[in-house]
């Protein structure tokens, strides 16, 4: 019987949405499996769990149209300290934005990153509006995706799946502007200072 290692790489681990996916994956997932945020610290003791599990899900959000910092130093230490028995990598990524598809490089990075290492690539989940999606009445959405990535990753017939909201872009560009705006107020930062480059 498999076993699953969910690695979440987010930078805000222990409060993200990555977390939160990451639980529904593990309720929906048959396979026993075991969650661990990717730390600085932890690199070397990570690496040396792999051996013990069939399949690994990274799961992260998308930075800058690429992986967060954290699962990159992470990946180079693992290039250099591969596990006795390497595991299917599957992943699960998501976007703030509308289109799934601004996923695309960073998953592209990590196939790289598998081809060259010689892991087996798995399942890829790409969800778009990742940020809000869970806080909408559209989360039953992205909790059937993830079910389907489960099941997927489950009985080892691995696809590509990908899940948004079903709204238009102009309609999700209003709908984002009014949660970032909310989001700053409960910060104190007003829309203006969002939209400056003195935000920090």
């Amino acid at each position: 019987m498999g076993k699953v290692l969910i690695l979440n790489g987010s930078p805000r681990a222990p409060k993200s949405n990555s977390r939160r996916y990451a639980e529904i994956f593990s309720t929906a997932c048959k396979l026993p499996s075991d969650c661990f945020n990717i730390l600085k610290t932890n690199h070397a003791a990570l690496c040396q769990k792999m051996s013990e599990y069939s399949d690994v899900l990274l799961v992260f959000p998308l930075y800058a149209d690429s992986l967060p910092v954290g699962l990159l130093n992470f990946l180079k230490y693992l290039e250099v300290n591969p596990p006795e028995r390497k595991p299917v990598v599957s992943v699960l990524i998501n976007c703030g934005f509308l289109e799934y598809h601004q996923n695309d490089i960073a998953l592209e990075m990590l196939r790289f990153f598998c081809r060259k290492n010689g892991y087996r690539t798995g399942s890829v989940l790409a969800l778009g509006s990742g940020e809000a999606i869970l806080g909408t009445p559209f989360r039953y959405i992205a909790v059937r995706a993830i079910r389907k990535l489960a099941k997927s990753v489950d009985n080892g017939k691995y696809c590509n799946i990908q899940a948004t909201m079903p709204l238009n872009k102009r309609l999700f560009i209003w709908a984002s502007t009014r949660y970032w705006i909310q989001y700053g107020k409960r910060f104190g930062i007003t829309k203006e200072q969002m939209q400056s480059m003195k935000i920090e």
